[in-house]
């Protein structure tokens, strides 16, 4: 059940350019009272979950695909990256916390479109971030290029 959803920012799908986009995630009234997100302001970043809503369950993939359709790049497993055709359509994103008015929360680079159902907000802690030294393929590297 979502706990609220994003209100303005992006209309359209678009794979790139999330990185100026500004939204609200509007926490739902019904459910919960401004204590729900006391102390949250003192964060910087949040780590949302959200649902894919607008990709129709036959458009679902649960193999391997070239990245975006581009077969420039290898063919990859659902699960070796984050497209939305994802078996459970779930999305997770970082985003700047610009502030929060009552229930509405002032997000910037949220990859997510105005309507969107959020399933659960969480604020990012540095220590939740990767251990240790990461790695990426090129192709992965190239897709991001543009993405923020």
């Amino acid at each position: 059940m979502p706990v609220g959803r994003v209100v303005g920012g992006r209309a359209e799908v678009r794979d790139d350019n999330w990185g100026g986009e500004r939204a609200i995630i509007r926490l739902d009234a019904g459910r919960f009272g401004p204590d729900a997100v006391a102390g949250l302001d003192t964060f910087s970043h949040l780590e949302v979950v959200y649902h894919f809503d607008r990709v129709p369950t036959d458009k679902i993939q649960t193999g391997a695909r070239h990245p975006r359709g581009n077969t420039d790049w290898p063919l990859v497993g659902i699960f070796a990256q984050r497209g939305k055709n994802r078996p459970n359509r779930l999305g997770v994103s970082r985003c700047r916390l610009i502030k929060a008015d009552g229930l509405d929360l002032h997000v910037q680079g949220l990859d997510a479109v105005d309507g969107t159902p959020v399933l659960d907000i969480k604020p990012y802690l540095a220590e939740f971030g990767p251990q240790g030294h990461t790695t990426q393929p090129d192709w992965a590297t190239d897709i991001m290029r543009h993405y923020y």
